[in-house]
């Protein structure tokens, strides 16, 4: 009876490592916590939607976000998720789909059979696929064009920079797309592409080794189904600056968004060398980039000038970056954020009565002739030195909270990696100003980018004109600031305005019209 018991006990232990090395598994405990992260991951992101059907993985995922389960109604979540104050979210990126839950240790057991419902045994109501398609179409039909120029632009770029790839639309999707979406599609969708077989955990905090087993064999009860996951798309340099103007009526000045491909990830390791550059010219949110100080701090011409060696998620809401974007596709991004269209100058200075255009072709000069310059010259070794003694303190911020340290590590993994934060800080600790403009000169350039600019009715086709014809832009100040300006800034406008583009082509598309091109 001993003996059957021990090879009871044995097999049983045996069982669970077979369970915990079945799932791909991040784990951050934690002790002291009052509460547990639960991330799941599926590799499967918008890549994998259908042609035709462009938007099918986000609406899978927020409809699972915002179901019920064969078991427990929807009305029943949403109170338990109340009274319980659980977190909890989905977040559908171009390769990965991640379900993030933080709940409270004294209500893990009571909410975990929710976790494990919308999982295993979702309901898929017509009224609830309905709502949430619903709220997605007008989305991307409406919403991301009137709410923010700023991320409009954005979308837009990426929209030109991956045309006629998997990488191009939303993850949203797009209105045709949406439009032919079914409840049967996303059925078939979840149990195709949300599968044992690509899916992972991380969990952080206080949590039992009994809890985390479970938790792995539930999702080994998931369906063995293999997902055909395309490769991920990349983009294709263009041959000089590629502009395209989006005509938007009452748009609230010239929002500014550019780019090109980058053949460089955090798999990397001069990927650090290249955190210090950019962090240089213009660190996200930060007032001592370069960009910045000439653009916003020395001119008053928007609230900020910003640039990224990858992609930055909602960039106008949260000042530290998030996690679960990881992508092997990567670009550099240049950020103007909105500045004044002519007709805004002159209704505030009577004076500007002559001017042709805003100041958008000015600023897109002085940013590009900013980082041309840095590409020139390199970093000095105080300027290295004071950058790359912020990043080392700034990095560590990244992580403030359990749920987003435990992100960065998933991240991780992602890019080969097993802990991104601690690793880029020991590369920082080792850099020389020699490797990071070594770093510059190798991925950096101002002469082939792909260029996105939503802007006013009145102002598309006057920029337009401008940026073909590479015309002389001046900076128009009104007469009091102007009397108030060094000699300094007065001189370097007078440069500026005659710095050379490399434009190579300039399209204005109406504003109903974008994101249907491929």
């Amino acid at each position: 009876m001993m003996t059957k018991n021990l090879l009871t006990t044995v097999g049983m232990v045996a069982l669970m490592i077979t369970q915990a090395l079945a799932i791909n598994v991040t784990e951050l405990q934690k002790p002291e916590l009052n509460k547990v992260v639960i991330k799941i991951r599926f590799e499967n992101g918008s890549i994998s939607d259908p042609k035709g059907k462009e938007g099918l993985t986000y609406l899978t995922s927020e409809l699972i976000n915002e179901i019920g389960t064969q078991n427990i109604s929807k009305s029943e979540i949403d109170d338990m998720v109340y009274t319980m104050a659980i977190e909890r979210n989905s977040f559908t990126d171009k390769e990965i789909t991640t379900f993030t839950y933080q709940v409270h240790v004294d209500f893990l057991d009571q909410f975990y059979p929710v976790i494990r419902g919308l999982l295993l045994e979702p309901n898929f109501t017509t009224e609830d696929f309905e709502r949430v398609k619903s709220n997605q179409l007008n989305y991307v039909d409406q919403l991301i064009r009137a709410s923010s120029d700023e991320e409009y632009s954005k979308m837009a770029l990426e929209d030109l920079l991956f045309r006629g790839t998997n990488y191009q639309h939303m993850t949203a999707g797009n209105t045709e797309g949406v439009s032919a979406i079914t409840l049967e599609d996303v059925k078939e969708h979840f149990k195709n592409y949300f599968t044992r077989n690509n899916v992972s955990l991380g969990i952080a905090g206080n949590y039992s080794p009994d809890f985390l087993n479970k938790v792995v064999a539930d999702l080994e009860q998931l369906p063995d189904v293999t997902p055909e996951i395309p490769e991920p798309a990349t983009a294709d340099m263009p041959d000089g600056i590629e502009v395209e103007i989006v005509s938007k009526e009452n748009a609230l000045g010239s929002a500014i968004y550019g780019g090109y491909p980058l053949d460089i990830t955090r798999a990397s390791d001069e990927f650090a060398a290249l955190m210090v550059a950019n962090s240089y010219i213009g660190e996200h949110r930060k007032s001592y980039g370069q960009l910045y100080q000439k653009i916003r701090e020395q001119r008053s011409m928007n609230y900020g000038d910003y640039t990224y060696i990858e992609w930055y998620e909602k960039g106008g809401w949260f000042q530290l970056p998030l996690t679960g974007t990881p992508r092997h596709s990567n670009y550099f991004s240049l950020w103007i954020r909105p500045v004044q269209i002519k007709d805004q100058l002159v209704d505030q200075y009577p004076e500007l009565e002559g001017i042709n255009v805003g100041h958008a072709h000015f600023a897109l000069r002085m940013a590009l002739s900013q980082i041309d310059k840095l590409i020139q010259n390199g970093m000095s070794q105080e300027d290295f030195e004071v950058t790359r003694q912020f990043l080392r303190s700034y990095i560590k911020l990244y992580v403030q909270t359990p749920a987003k340290e435990l992100g960065f590590l998933m991240d991780s993994k992602f890019y080969g990696r097993e802990n991104y934060i601690r690793e880029m800080d020991a590369l920082l600790a080792q850099l020389t100003v020699d490797d990071v403009n070594a770093a510059i000169k190798k991925y950096l350039q101002v002469n082939n980018m792909y260029i996105t600019i939503i802007t006013d009715d009145s102002e598309a086709e006057p920029l337009a004109e401008s940026l073909k014809s590479n015309m002389p832009s001046p900076m128009s100040y009104s007469n009091a600031l102007k009397e108030i300006l060094s000699p300094e800034i007065l001189a370097e406008d007078e440069k500026v305005k005659e710095y050379q583009l490399n434009i190579s082509e300039v399209t204005v598309v109406p504003d109903e019209e974008t994101f249907e091109l491929q």
